[in-house]
Parts: structure tokens; C-alpha cells; sequence
């Protein structure tokens, strides 16, 4: 059961983390980095369509839930 606890503890904090990020993100002048617009995101404009990629962001998304998860790990040993 502690264990558990402390599952449930670290994820709330998580959740709140990212709520708190979302919060901020969305009030004028908000976060400095606009996650889906970073350099080096694909765009493309034609006349009759366009299409978006967001490589970057999902890079980096990667990297921080990677980091996230190992460090749930390593506080569960």
C-alpha cells in the first residue's frame, strides 16, 4: 500500500505540474516557448492546402517525458 501512496502522490504532483503549465500558457504573454510553433517545425503552404508536422516539438516531448519517467522510476527504487 505505500507504495501505491506514493505512485498516487507523484502522480498528482505531475498532473498538477502540467495543469499549472497549461494554466500559465494560456494568459496573455503567457510561457516564452509556444510548444507547436518551434523553429524547425514543418509547415507547408500550398494553394489548395497545407500541412503541418511539429517534428521539434515532438522531440522534444520525447526528451521531457523520457526524463519524467526515469525519474519515476528511480525514486521508486
Amino acid at each position: 500500500m505505500r507504495e501505491l501512496g506514493r505512485t498516487m502522490v507523484f502522480a498528482g504532483a505531475a498532473l498538477a505540474a502540467i495543469g499549472a503549465l497549461l494554466w500559465l500558457a494560456a494568459r496573455p504573454g503567457g510561457l516564452p516557448l509556444r510548444l507547436g510553433r518551434l523553429p524547425g517545425d514543418i509547415a507547408v503552404q500550398g494553394k489548395d492546402g497545407s500541412f503541418y508536422f511539429p517534428v521539434v516539438t515532438c522531440i522534444l516531448l520525447s526528451v521531457v517525458l523520457t526524463l519524467v519517467l526515469w525519474l519515476v522510476q528511480w525514486l521508486k527504487k
